[in-house]
């Protein structure tokens, strides 16, 4: 094959199928602390693999995007919702890392994750016994899922945070990037 046909054919490969070792960046962070708008480029760009597991299993179907609002003090959607098979379904924690937080937030019990490095995973709503300073480690269960979220079907909200910066939690387990095509040498 051809070098410039081997680079076409690599490129239209799905990033969890290229070489290993290299990085890959991934989109814009969201801040809700800057009043210009949504999507606004996170101070550095954020390099990853997407190497967290999925927090439900089997893998979830993605029944509400991550959709930030225009402006910060607006209402939006700052994570995704994911589908659990059913009430009461095992949710994991995606990565290791220590409870920050589990408690009420309005009228939800929500269990926080800390990661380092300025990640945070929230899950709502949930039913754990942990308590806040619980090392965990990846894959472990932290909770159930507890009805209330979605409407008509079981379902956990899950947000990530990078500092104060919302970020879309798919890019952790999933290639977002996009597709490019480029043209054939002739």
């Amino acid at each position: 094959m051809k070098p410039s046909r081997q680079l076409a054919a690599l490129l239209l490969l799905p990033a969890s199928l290229a070489p290993a070792g290299e990085p890959m960046a991934f989109g814009p962070a969201y801040s809700v602390q800057q009043a210009g708008h949504y999507p606004a480029a996170a101070s550095s760009p954020a390099v990853a693999v997407p190497s967290w597991q999925w927090p439900l299993a089997p893998r979830p179907q993605v029944l509400r995007h991550f959709d930030p609002p225009p402006k910060p003090w607006l209402s939006g959607h700052r994570g995704v919702d994911l589908g659990a098979t059913a009430d009461g379904a095992p949710v994991i924690s995606p990565a290791a890392g220590t409870v920050s937080y589990m408690g009420m937030v309005v009228d939800r019990p929500v269990i926080t994750i800390d990661h380092g490095d300025g990640l945070r995973s929230s899950f709502e709503p949930v039913h754990s016994t942990l308590a806040a300073g619980t090392p965990v480690a990846e894959g472990q269960v932290i909770g159930t899922v507890l009805p209330g979220h979605c409407p008509t079907v079981p379902c956990v909200h899950w947000g990530v945070r990078r500092g104060e910066d919302y970020v879309d939690p798919l890019q952790f387990v999933m290639d977002l990037r996009p597709s490019i095509l480029l043209p054939l040498d002739s």
